[in-house]
């Protein structure tokens, strides 16, 4: 699969880079790379279009001069991510990293990951701050989700924090097979990894333990399947939202039987920890 590499020059101060990726990834961007004078986008090139650009509202602040693109190959994919993907190490305990990286004997969970098109590397605070927020959840026995699972980074740590029974699903073909292949890399090819979306759900068992890193509009249309699919005093973990959207995520999950406990933030982005009654 081709895709379009889309390079932003001069994006803005982080708060606006921020809504621009935002709404970039509502519109189907999968991933981005923030560089200090730009910002790379990438969506399939199937389904990308100039005229969809304009139904981004943060573009219209943008000059035509700092917009460009690029079609990138499939083949290039994996000499490009080589280049660009450093390793990464979460409250000093998780290391996260390529093939091409020695893992790191002082960790507590070595993570290995074959980095493509999929979100989720750690990278992005939201999901950083996930693992960081899993690394001090007591998951030894519990069934746990990963909705919206990318990579598989936060399924594969579960399993080896010692879940007993792990389901992963994304609705992204390339990130279904990413995942596949990294629980694989990983030994943990127990993990029930699916291609789909919340409506999945209906045919699943109760989980005690839900994370969920998408994006506020998915969260909010899907919450109802997501109190559902959780057992009475389970835990869920929101992520992908703003600061100024948790009150949104909270006046919707109440209705649905699921208690606000906490949250963090990093650079105005929130993962935040909920308890269904």
């Amino acid at each position: 699969m081709n895709y379009i590499e889309l390079k932003i020059t001069n994006p803005g101060d982080q708060e606006k880079t921020d809504i621009l990726i935002a709404e970039m990834a509502e519109k189907g961007f999968e991933s981005f790379v923030e560089e200090d004078d730009h910002l790379l986008a990438y969506i399939p090139q199937k389904d990308y279009s100039a005229e969809m650009l304009l139904k981004i509202d943060a573009f219209q602040d943008l000059d035509e001069e700092q917009v460009s693109f690029t079609v990138i190959e499939d083949q290039n994919w994996n000499a490009m991510w080589e280049s660009n993907y450093p390793p990464v190490k979460i409250a000093n305990r998780c290391f996260i990293h390529a093939p091409f990286h020695k893992p790191d004997p002082e960790a507590d969970f070595n993570i290995l990951v074959k980095p493509k098109m999929a979100f989720g590397t750690a990278h992005h605070e939201t999901t950083a701050m996930m693992v960081e927020l899993l690394l001090d959840e007591p998951v030894s026995g519990k069934r746990v989700l990963d909705m919206g699972c990318g990579t598989g980074v936060l399924a594969i740590l579960a399993a080896l924090k010692g879940a007993k029974d792990v389901t992963a699903i994304d609705n992204d073909e390339w990130a279904y097979q990413n995942a596949l292949e990294n629980a694989a890399l990983n030994t943990v090819d127990f993990i029930d990894i699916d291609l789909g979306d919340g409506s999945l759900l209906k045919g699943k068992k109760g989980f005690d333990l839900i994370l969920a890193n998408i994006n506020k509009n998915i969260l909010l249309n899907d919450m109802k399947v997501y109190a559902k699919a959780l057992n009475a005093n389970g835990k869920i973990i929101f992520s992908g939202f703003y600061t100024e959207d948790l009150e949104d995520i909270r006046k919707d999950a109440k209705p649905n039987g699921m208690n606000f406990v906490s949250h963090i933030s990093r650079n105005n982005w929130v993962a935040a920890i909920f308890i269904k009654q």
